[in-house]
This record gives C-alpha cells, structure tokens and sequence, in this order.
C-alpha cells in the first residue's frame, strides 16, 4: 500500500503536470451523440477496504483522431449504487474529461462499505453507459473466510478469441488478477491469425491508443471487466517485446526509446482502471492489496526497473537462449530495481496476512534446458536474473514466510511449481509455491518442449503450453486451490473451457500438490 508521502507526491504530481483536471467550459450544451460514446465499455479496480477507481474512455465508433482532439471537453456524471437495480445511489459526481486525456475518466470512490459489491454507471449528454458491478475489499485485519480470484494474462487478439474473459465474466469472483501483455504490439502470420489488428505497430501516442481501443471493443474482454474489479501489471508487450529498462530490442537509442515508452505508459493508464498517472517515461504501477487477514497481494513491475539483458546480442538486444554466460552471475544485476526490492522484502516481512501473493509477470522456476552445448537459459525471465531471484526468495525465507505464492504469466503456459532459493537442488528447501495462469490466447509451446523442460527442472509439477485459457484462485485459510482453465489452441469464439488439473497449496507447507 502506498505511505502518505507517496500519495501525497503522486497527487501533487497529477496536479502540476498534463493530467491536471480541465476546467468545464461555462454555458456548454451537453453534448448529442451520433453513435454510442461508452463503446469501450466499463471497468473498476484497486479494490480497496472504502474505495475503488471507476473507468470509462468517451469514444465514438469510427471517431478519428482528429475530431476527438477538436471536441470541447466534456462533463462526465458518474453514479454508484448499493442494488443491482440502482434504486439505492449510495455516491454520485461529475468529472470533467478532454482530448489531452483521450476523453478518459477516472474516479476513485471513496467512503464505501468493505466487503460488499456495488454497481455504477456514467451518463455524459444523452448517452448512459453499460452498468459495471465492482466489489470493495475486507476492512483491515478483519477475519475472511475465503478469496477467489482470476489469473490472467497474454491476450493476443490476433491468434484467438476471448473465450476465457467469456468464462470469467460469468463467474463468482473477488477480483481478476491480470499480469500483463494485456496488449501486443506486433502482428503475426496470416495463416495463424484468427482475426486481425487494426492499424501499424504502434509508435505514438495515438497509435497506442488506437491498439488499445481495438481490444477494449472485444465484447468479451468488456463483460470481465464490468462483471468484476481488476488488478493489473504490466510485461513487454504494452510497450514492445522484450524491452528491459530504457532499452528495446532494436538499437533505437534510449531517448528515442523513451519517448515511445512515455507513449505506451499514457495510453495504458488511460485505458486501464489506475489511480496513479505516468509522468512521463515513468509510471509506478507495483502497489499493495490487502484482503482482510486472509491475503495481501503485491503487484510488481518486472520491466521498468530491470538490468538490461544478460550478454545482450548488440545488433538485436532481446531475451535468448543462452550457454556460459557469466553475466549471469553478477550480483548487481536486478529483475525489480533496487528501490523495488527493498520495498517487497520489507512488505513480505511485516505481512500478518495468512497468505502473500505476489503477481508478477512471469515464471518465478527455473526453465533452463540441457543440450549437447550444455545447460541453456532465457534471458528475459527470471533464469536471466538469478541472484535477484535468490535474493527475493532469501528474504521470504529469512523472513519464515508462511504461505507465498508467486502468480505469473508471459510464458503462454500453464505451471505449479515449488520454489526453492537454488533451483531444483534437493537440499535447499521449499520456501513458496507458484502458479502461472496459462494465457488467454497467445499461443505457447508443444507438450514435447513442456516435458523436456520439466524433465530438466524437477521443481516444477505441472507444464502444459498447448491449451489456453487462465486461472481459478480459490483460497481459504486451510488451502490455496488453483484450476487451470483450458481449452485447445487457438481459442475459436465459442470455445468452451474444461478443467486442465487442480494444484493445492495447504496451509503451513510450502509447495504444490496434485488436487
């Protein structure tokens, strides 16, 4: 959770600079629209104890960029209820929105009740948009019987459809968990693709906004959003694949790097239920959430803050597959910063929460293979920053942690795992468990390259990379349950989703076991 000053910072922030709120324009009609404005849909998230961020993004169908940047700004009405039906209106405002936003609004709620679920709507002229429902988190340390959530993450629009936000939507959820990729930059092969981006890859800022309206008008992907409240992170593809720091993969130089990232960050922010906007090429997204005396669940930012590659190919500096690599073994090197690290540790130490989970945007097990020129790792995942792993999953250990779960994605599998401070080595202890929720659709690896990669990594229980989908978090205070939902790639628009396996994670003992 962020202290006063950083509250304090961040407002003022928010104040100085671009996103400071604009000032209704006197004696201004409402206005009369052509064709539905609320065509992105809806969304809450930072679910906390009394409060929760509303979205919606004004933006007409078939709206170039050129008439949302000359429409006057707009006064936004937003309403929140205590009843499905919105007889019982509990909080109620306007916020006022304009081009320099992209006509987004956020609205951080406060005042409301812990633990209970609401429904809210915005009105702007003659136009209401859909009803969202959203839920508040337990009051602090108060006693919770139970928490279920959904994992997600990696939804390239172009090889599927939506089948597992169809699922989500219509389940009995908490919050969705989303850790990243939540956009892709890049197209792929006509012959794998399902349906198709609209426009180049981005660069700007309006091609960003454009990609990510384009997934926000998947009917799919809107109904989970309104049916629940979200968590996010971010990986690489919400900017470009495989950047690290203020580095992407083509030798672009950092300040021409940066001005794109600035770019990826605004739209992102202006597209997601977020409280804190980008300054800049910079943007804090890993926070903290609290469930009451059952959980506590970190988001953290493995992009912004990390080493660049390890043994970095200088033409094409991207994550590869590697052999005798001694950078590896620099201890200087980071995954989360230095600041990021600090704060985790510290977090996870205090912790009177039953459970910590910690989302994050990959696989926190060793994936490395052997091969005839020895032992090969990727670099762009947590095997390319191993003493910053050791040095995360030490502090859990020092610390007595009990029960820690790492939640992940970006590998396009699905995975439990046990986590130890050295990899697959017998004698050093179990510390955490980790489950990765598979992706919505981005296609993933072969059942051959999954048993090969298990076969060199015993830690790891359960691999599959063939099915997608997400995953079903079901935790009490006995056991930590999670179901991979799947269904065979590509995910086809009315593809219904089974159970893949059930892994558990009890009370007390570190590790996963078969359900």
């Amino acid at each position: 959770m962020l202290n006063r000053r950083e509250l304090n910072r961040a407002a003022l922030c928010i104040a100085l600079g671009a996103w400071a709120l604009p000032r209704p324009s006197n004696g201004q009609e409402a206005p009369r629209w052509r064709s539905d404005p609320f065509g992105l849909g809806v969304a809450s998230g930072m679910p906390r104890e009394g409060s929760v961020v509303l979205w919606t993004r004004l933006a007409p169908l078939g709206e170039e960029s050129a008439e949302r940047d000359a429409r006057p700004p707009c006064q936004v009405r937003w309403e929140v209820f205590a009843d499905e039906a919105l007889r019982q209106r509990v909080a109620a405002g306007e916020q006022v929105t304009d081009a320099a936003r992209a006509f987004s609004v956020h609205v951080q709620v406060n005042g409301l009740a812990p633990q209970r679920s609401y429904w809210y709507r915005f009105t702007c002229g003659d136009a209401a948009s859909p009803v969202g429902r959203t839920r508040t988190a337990p009051a602090a340390g108060a006693a919770v019987a139970r928490l279920r959530l959904a994992l997600a993450s990696c939804q390239h629009y172009e090889y599927g459809f939506y089948a597992a936000h169809r699922e989500i939507a219509g389940r009995d959820l908490d919050a969705v968990v989303f850790v990243g990729d939540y956009i892709y930059e890049g197209h792929i092969g006509p012959s794998l693709a399902q349906r198709r981006h609209d426009g180049p890859v981005p660069l700007t800022l309006d091609e960003y906004r454009a990609r990510h309206a384009h997934y926000k008008r998947d009917a799919d992907l809107q109904a989970a959003h309104a049916a629940h409240p979200w968590i996010l992170t971010w990986d690489d593809h919400e900017v470009v694949n495989d950047y690290a720091s203020d580095r992407e993969p083509a030798p672009t130089g950092t300040e021409q790097f940066l001005r794109r990232r600035a770019a990826a960050y605004r739209a992102y922010f202006e597209h997601m239920p977020l409280a804190l906007a980008p300054q800049g090429p910079d943007m804090r997204i890993h926070d903290r959430f609290a469930w009451g005396d059952l959980a506590d669940i970190w988001t953290l930012d493995c992009r912004q803050y990390r080493s660049h590659h390890a043994c970095a190919d200088p033409q094409m500096d991207h994550g590869r597959m590697l052999t005798n690599c001694a950078e590896l073994a620099d201890p200087a090197r980071t995954m989360l910063g230095t600041a990021q690290e600090r704060w985790l540790a510290e977090g996870v130490a205090t912790s009177k929460a039953r459970w910590k989970l910690l989302a994050q945007s990959t696989q926190v097990s060793a994936t490395s293979i052997e091969t005839a020129q020895g032992r090969q790792t990727w670099t762009d995942g947590w095997d390319g920053y191993p003493v910053a792993r050791q040095r995360m999953l030490q502090a859990m250990a020092d610390a007595k942690l009990r029960n820690a779960v790492t939640l992940g994605g970006d590998v396009h599998r699905f995975i439990a795992a046990d986590l130890r401070v050295r990899p697959n080595e017998a004698d050093s202890p179990v510390v955490a468990s980790e489950f990765v929720g598979g992706s919505v659709t981005s296609r993933g690896a072969s059942r051959a390259a999954m048993d090969k990669m298990r076969l060199d990594n015993p830690d790891i229980a359960h691999a599959r990379g063939d099915e997608r989908g997400y995953a079903f978090l079901d935790i009490d205070r006995g056991a930590a349950r999670c179901e991979f939902r799947a269904t065979p790639h590509p995910a086809l628009k009315d593809a219904p989703l089974g159970r893949q396996a059930l892994y558990v994670v009890e009370d007390g003992r570190a590790g996963v076991m078969a359900g």
